[in-house]
């Protein structure tokens, strides 16, 4: 049930303080229909960062009064907000975070679903999604020239126990000691820990403009609020876009214990690097957590070598319970990207050589009939067998958090996830190991229902 509300007039920080007269009229015009209804969802999660909720169709339900309109100013826009939640005010004044990623997602929304930030037709091709993405990230300023390679992207689980979260905290320092920024999805648990310990180190290292970039989409930041430690916060229009995203401006990536998201982020990741085109390709990954998450780590290598094979292994490394030495091995993996992108003349800022096939960047809609039709199969190659693996867990992602997800599975029951025996197994084994860890269990209290059956 939401708390004390307010209601209050917000005007720009951080973003959209110069706009045309143009930009300001079609932002004016934004009243209602999808573009107005994708901004109040977005606007309401970010406004209620802290709250331990996980579901989107929750969090809209117990605020169902709020409400937000923009108003066309002299010289910009301003939102007023009718029935806010009070946690994100402090006498009755907006929290400065909150006000910039608020005004941070009405820019990527509305950007998105301009005629300046949508292509004549939406590309449907490998190298006009990267272009699309490329002008996304453009927009946001989120992109550097000229700096040298220090994004690290850290991924892992949103609801996970204080042990991984304090290890996570451990590592981001340890990053942060050597001068390097985090990315992360922005949400709690594992992609607040690292920034969080990264603050600390660079305040240690006199670093007074640490980057804490943090990507999301419209159907995951409805259920997972930004963090307030996100400094820069960028709203992908859908989760292929978002992945993206990622491994362009990210120059490395560590994984931490998480569920369902984190293996679908892992199985994107590995799909990328097992591309012919990209083994050649420096990009260093880290699978890393405390001695506790032991059995986790060693369940998703398994799962990899039953699924993927030898091969996938080699593209990342296993560090257990030591911070020092992820970040030791993390900075080393910097090295050698900077390295190659100086020999091959390519950006530091954007990743535009690594190739990102078309069946990762595609938009995978996960009805039953698409879930149920999702090739499982050792004939296929790796990278495209990695490309289904992630969409079947994408799926499980949006019956288990998005709004839309719980209704059709409310609706029609759980998916069917149909493939080879020799896949369909392990992927068993590994999600009744989720659920026996609690990695599916949402913050509510409630026990976990599955959204799913595996059928080999």
């Amino acid at each position: 049930m939401p708390g004390n509300t307010l209601n209050t007039t917000v005007y720009p920080k951080g973003s959209l303080e110069t706009l045309s007269q143009l930009e300001v009229q079609q932002l004016s015009e934004v009243g209602s229909g999808r573009t107005y209804r994708l901004f109040r969802q977005c606007a309401l999660a970010i406004l209620n960062t802290g709250v331990q909720i996980d579901n989107a169709k929750t969090i809209l339900e117990a605020h169902a009064d709020f409400d937000v309109r923009i108003h066309q100013q002299d010289r910009g826009v301003c939102l007023e907000m009718i029935n806010a939640p009070g946690d994100a005010f402090v006498d009755g004044e907006m929290i400065a975070s909150t006000r910039e990623m608020l005004f941070s997602a009405l820019r990527d929304i509305v950007y998105s679903d301009s005629d300046a930030g949508r292509p004549r037709t939406i590309p449907d091709n490998s190298q006009g999604i990267t272009e699309y993405v490329f002008h996304l990230l453009r927009n946001a300023r989120t992109l550097r020239p000229g700096v040298e390679p220090n994004m690290v992207v850290c991924w892992g689980g949103h609801s996970i126990n204080q042990a991984e979260y304090k290890y996570s905290k451990k590592v981001g320092h340890e990053l942060g000691l050597r001068g390097l920024d985090i990315c992360t999805g922005c949400g709690p648990g594992v992609m607040k820990g690292p920034m969080k310990g990264a603050t600390i180190a660079h305040a240690k290292q006199r670093i007074t403009e640490g980057r804490y970039l943090g990507l999301s989409e419209p159907g995951i930041i409805a259920a997972e609020a930004p963090n307030p430690i996100v400094n820069e916060l960028v709203i992908m229009p859908d989760i292929e876009k978002r992945l993206e995203a990622f491994v362009r401006v990210g120059h490395g990536i560590i994984i931490f214990p998480g569920g369902v998201g984190t293996a679908e982020e892992f199985l994107y990741l590995l799909g990328i690097l097992l591309h012919p085109d990209n083994a050649d390709l420096p990009f260093p990954v880290i699978l890393t957590g405390p001695v506790g998450a032991a059995a986790y780590l060693e369940q998703i290598h398994e799962f990899v070598a039953a699924t993927l094979g030898a091969e996938a292994q080699a593209r990342y490394q296993v560090i257990i319970d030591d911070p020092s030495a992820v970040a030791r091995a993390m900075n080393q993996g910097l090295q050698k990207v900077k390295e190659f992108r100086r020999e091959q003349r390519d950006a530091f800022h954007f990743n535009w050589r690594l190739k990102i096939a078309s069946e990762f960047q595609l938009p995978f809609d996960p009805t039953h009939a698409n879930m149920a039709s999702l090739q499982l199969s050792t004939s296929l190659p790796k990278h495209e067998l990695a490309a289904n693996l992630r969409r079947a867990f994408s799926g499980i992602v949006t019956g288990n958090v998005k709004d839309r997800g719980i209704r059709m599975i409310e609706q029609h029951g759980p998916y069917q996830i149909r493939g080879e025996q020799s896949i369909m197994e392990p992927l068993d084994a590994l999600l009744q190991a989720f659920v026996a860890q609690q990695r599916m269990k949402l913050p509510s209290g409630m026990a976990y229902e599955p959204c799913y059956q595996v059928v080999s």
